[in-house]
């Protein structure tokens, strides 16, 4: 059995007698978080997951830029934590047909109720960097999630994957080492220095 089925058949026992299980995936920039979720998604019971990104909560640039925080986009104040709270908080009730935002990373733009939570889905797979950050407020995730995953990367190889990323969104080599270096690198070290512990690392 593969890693990733392994951790698919974990959530599914642990799962068994809740209507709702709400898995946190947490990691630093360039983890790997969507693809693990989406990964888990697809061999999780049919129709019965759906993955919920932090990102689809980035405050808008016209925000960021009145709040003195555009060149710090993707930091956890850049964020609409109690959003996602209250988000989380309408799952763990168990309401049907809940809309979500995606971030449309090609845009640079969150679409609001892009993805539906429907009344089958039964596992919530919540992914984004700072969902174990022990930080306040974030701590206040902690009794959100019934299980959580920490995506454990070499710094060095973060640094390369995001460096690729952002050649890959069209960004000058310039432009995308001074972003990493200025931007991207400080919220991987904050995730690396203040997590709190994970049900499971990987």
């Amino acid at each position: 059995m593969s890693e990733i089925a392994h951790i698919a058949a974990t959530i599914f026992k642990k799962a068994a007698k809740s209507d709702r299980f709400v898995v946190a995936i947490a990691g630093p920039p360039g983890a790997g978080k969507s693809t693990i979720a989406e990964q888990l998604a697809a061999l999780l019971p049919e129709n019965s997951a759906i993955v919920v990104p932090m990102d689809g909560f980035h405050y808008d640039d016209v925000v960021l830029e009145r709040l003195g925080l555009r060149p710090r986009k993707g930091a956890p104040e850049t964020f609409d934590l109690r959003g996602f709270m209250a988000l989380l908080r309408r799952v763990r009730a168990g309401e049907p047909d809940i809309a979500i935002p995606v971030f449309d990373r090609n845009v640079e733009l969150s679409r609001a109720g892009a993805a539906l939570i429907d009344a089958d889905a039964k596992f919530i797979l919540a992914e984004g960097n700072y969902l174990l950050l022990d930080e306040d407020p974030w701590n206040e995730l902690a009794g959100l999630f019934d299980f959580t995953i920490f995506l454990d990367v070499p710094r060095e190889e973060l640094e390369k994957r995001l460096l690729q990323r952002w050649r890959d969104h069209g960004r000058s080599d310039e432009d995308g080492r001074n972003w990493v270096a200025t931007n991207d690198m400080p919220n991987v070290d904050r995730v690396l220095a203040r997590r709190r512990p994970a049900d499971l690392v990987v």
